[in-house]
């Protein structure tokens, strides 16, 4: 058997990422600027952690309109969801075996 820490996930473990999928998850989407608030980020900095979720097929953006201002729409996808319960999952692991 192998050691719980070698079933975490670089791309999601990130402690920014680990949170913007956490705060996806039970919700169908979340507008930018309330993620960017509840993370407490810059702009910027939310974008890339964003950019890479989405690469990895974890996350989906949707950009439109609310009358004539601009929305980006962030949602989890189903991978996404897959790789966020694995890394809970490996993460309990390797706090039940943990001695100290």
């Amino acid at each position: 058997m192998t050691h719980p820490v070698t079933r975490i996930d670089d791309t999601v473990h990130q402690r920014v990422r680990l949170g913007i999928l956490a705060l996806l998850d039970p919700v169908k989407s979340v507008d930018f600027t309330r993620l960017r608030d509840e993370m407490g980020l810059t702009d910027g900095n939310l974008s890339r952690h964003l950019q890479v979720l989405e690469a990895a097929g974890f996350l989906s953006i949707d950009k439109g309109f609310d009358g004539r201002k601009p929305r980006t729409w962030v949602s989890i996808t189903r991978d996404g969801r897959k790789a966020l319960h694995k890394e809970i999952a490996a993460l309990r692991e390797l706090i039940a075996s943990y001695d100290g």
